[in-house]
Order: C-alpha cells, then sequence, then structure tokens
C-alpha cells in the first residue's frame, strides 16, 4: 500500500459509516407508520422504496466509475446522501420521506457500488472477504445506533430541537458532510482505466456466468433478510409481547449490535477459518433465528433469535461479494456493480413481507424471510477457498 494511499483508510472508513445509514429506513419507516397512521403494507413501501434504486443505479454507477474514478463515484454519493438526511427537516408528509428515502436509496446505491471496489485500491493484500468485514463493521456501528438515537429524541432524552426522533437525520448529516471533506482532501492513487468501455448490456450478460448469477441472487437474500429483520423485528415484539414501538425499538438496536459483533469478529474468522465453514456455521444460525422468530412467544426467545440472525447474517455478504469479485478480476466494478443491484432484495423481500404480514400475521413476514435462508444454504457449495 502507497503512502498516499494510507492516509486514506480513515476517510474510507467513515464513508462505510455514512454506508450504515441507509438502515436508519427501517426504524424510520416504523415511526413514519405511527405518525401518519399506515398500514404495514404502505409503511413498507418506504423501505422498499430506499432498495428500488439499487436495480436502476448500481449497474450504470459500475461505468460511472469506468469513467470519473472510484473516489469521485464516491464523494458523489456522499453528497447525494447528505441531501437525503436534509429534506426531512423540513416537515413529516408522506411526499417529503418518499423523495428523502429515494435519495437516500440512490446515494446508497452508488456508494455501496463503488466503495467496495476503492478498498481494493486503498489496501492492497490480505484477505479480501476479512477487509470488507471490517468495513461492514464500521457500517454496522452507524446503523445499531440509529434506532437509539431516534428512540431518545422521540423521548427527549438528547435535545431534539423540535424534531423528535427526526434528530436523527441532522446528526448523521453532519458525519456525512464531513466524511465527504475528509475524502475529498485524501489523495488516493488509482489504477488507469485506458480503454475500458462497457455497457448496460454487458453488465448484465455477466449475469449468464452462473458464480455471478448465483452470488447476485445471494445477495438479494442476504439484504432481503437484512431489512426484514430490521423492520418486522419491532413488529413482532409489539405483536407477541404487547409493548409500545419505543419499548420494541431495543428489537432493531439488538439485531445491529450482534451484526456489529459478527462483523468485528469474523474478520478475524475469516482469516482462520475456512470462508465455506464459517458461511455453513452463519447460515444454520439463521435457520434456527427465523424458527424462534416464527414460534417464539417469550421475550428471551425472541431476543436470543434476533441475536443469532444478527450474528449469522453479519457475514453473507463480504463471502458471497469476494466471491464474485475473485471470479474476473478484468471486470471487477462491472462485478461491483451487479452484486449491488442485488441489493434490490430488500425491495422485493418487504413488499412480499407486507402482504404476508397484513395476510397472516407477523409470522407471514418470518415465512417470507425463511425461504431467503433456504436459498443460501443452496449456495454453499458455490464457495471456493483461495
Amino acid at each position: 500500500m502507497s503512502k498516499t494511499n494510507k492516509m486514506a483508510i480513515i476517510p474510507v472508513l467513515l464513508s462505510f459509516f455514512a454506508m450504515g445509514f441507509v438502515d436508519l429506513v427501517g426504524i424510520a419507516s416504523n415511526y413514519v407508520k405511527e405518525d401518519l397512521s399506515l398500514t404495514d403494507s404502505v409503511a413498507n413501501i418506504f423501505p422498499s422504496l430506499v432498495f428500488f434504486w439499487f436495480l436502476i443505479f448500481s449497474v450504470p454507477t459500475s461505468m460511472l466509475m469506468n469513467k470519473i474514478g472510484r473516489k469521485r463515484t464516491v464523494l458523489l454519493s456522499l453528497l447525494v446522501t447528505v441531501l437525503s438526511l436534509l429534506l426531512p427537516l423540513f416537515g413529516e408528509t408522506f411526499p417529503v420521506m418518499l423523495v428523502s428515502f429515494s435519495l437516500l436509496g440512490i446515494g446508497n446505491a452508488l456508494m455501496q457500488t463503488s466503495l467496495n471496489p476503492l478498498v481494493s485500491t486503498v489496501i492492497r493484500g490480505g484477505n479480501l472477504a476479512s477487509i470488507l468485514t471490517f468495513g461492514q463493521f464500521v457500517k454496522a456501528i452507524a446503523s445499531f445506533m440509529a434506532p437509539y438515537i431516534a428512540m431518545w429524541g422521540a423521548l427527549a432524552t438528547i435535545p431534539s430541537f423540535g424534531l423528535g426522533w427526526r434528530v436523527l437525520f441532522p446528526i448523521y448529516m453532519v458525519i456525512g458532510v464531513l466524511a465527504t471533506l475528509l475524502l475529498w482532501a485524501s489523495p488516493i492513487e488509482e489504477e488507469k482505466m485506458e480503454g475500458k468501455t462497457s455497457s448496460v448490456l454487458a453488465c448484465v450478460k455477466l449475469l449468464s456466468r452462473p458464480i455471478v448469477l448465483l452470488s447476485f441472487l445471494g445477495i438479494m437474500c442476504h439484504v432481503g433478510i437484512d431489512v426484514g429483520t430490521n423492520t418486522t423485528a419491532p413488529k413482532i415484539l409489539m405483536e407477541r409481547l404487547g409493548v409500545t414501538l419505543n419499548e420494541a425499538a431495543f428489537a432493531t438496536s439488538l439485531y445491529f449490535i450482534f451484526r456489529t459483533i459478527g462483523c468485528l469478529t469474523g474478520s478475524f474468522f475469516l482469516r482462520v477459518m475456512s470462508n465455506r465453514l464459517f458461511f455453513v456455521l452463519s447460515v444454520v444460525m439463521m435457520a434456527l433465528a427465523m424458527a424462534g422468530l416464527a414460534v417464539g412467544s417469550s421475550q428471551t426467545v425472541l431476543y436470543v433469535a434476533i441475536a443469532l440472525v444478527g450474528y449469522g447474517n453479519s457475514n453473507i455478504f463480504s463471502i458471497v461479494f469476494s466471491q464474485a469479485l475473485r471470479s474476473d478480476h478484468s471486470c471487477q466494478n462491472e462485478i461491483s456493480g451487479l452484486m449491488i443491484m442485488g441489493l434490490f432484495g430488500g425491495t422485493v423481500f418487504p413488499l412480499l413481507m407486507g402482504f404476508a404480514s397484513d395476510a397472516l400475521g407477523q409470522i407471514g413476514a418470518v415465512i417470507v424471510m425463511a425461504v431467503g435462508v433456504i436459498y443460501l444454504f443452496s449456495y454453499i457449495r458455490n464457495i471456493k477457498e483461495v
């Protein structure tokens, strides 16, 4: 790693923190549902809308990286993210929140497509899955703090300046501005992409390769379970235990606490243990979690299940993403775009879960997530060791 690239480690990690802002949509959609008296299916439009933009922008972003570079693409993503966090300061109407969450999704699609390849530029060598997992650990800190900040704002535990739970937005906006300025000021040596051209069709054709397609579906399932648990865990507690939303908000934080622990410990385990074995253990944890969420009726069982799915799901993205990225070093930008397009699963799963929970209660949402876990079991045979 060059001296100039070493200086970029802090802003790159801070950018991973900004990447975690997207996970505020889970707890935010629950507060918006309560404030605007929405149904589950309507409230789940918000997380679905956020991740819809991954389908539209991920592949074009991979081509944009070829033209302007990875660093500039990450900077653009941070600017869009900051704008998305600014809008809710002016109100909580349905249209304002729709636009805000759309911009948050667009910014995150740009960021996730460009930031992961930027890591391979800044930090060369080592285990790619392990390095990406540490970035996910930093991202998870922002994710699990969001429900706490929203709850503290709603209960006026911290100064909320009349915003209530929406104080979350200006706090994260300030961090986003800091990440933008630090990354802009950091010199990063990028590989020249001379003569490198691609098209949407050329990128999509990469899905004809089995490992790319199967990894794409794996990431769809990973993020579907992630967003689904983030959104549904508080609802399960409210349905089964009869607690209020502010009390149930801890479920989302618990999920992200164990995701954070999973990312931190995973960055170590992925260096000393085979990727396949660690993946198997992770998916088994998630399967046990689905059983607990489906039938659990006590706080202990539900909390253990939420913790298990949080830990189990924490390293799935890094392992699947690295498997796809290693399959062709000459098309890493394009493959990255396709993998991030797989985050569209965050649109598909919440919509299906919303309809299922309106029809069957929250067990319907758990059944939808369980289908994703079953697919991840089928992915195990595709994991190759380096």
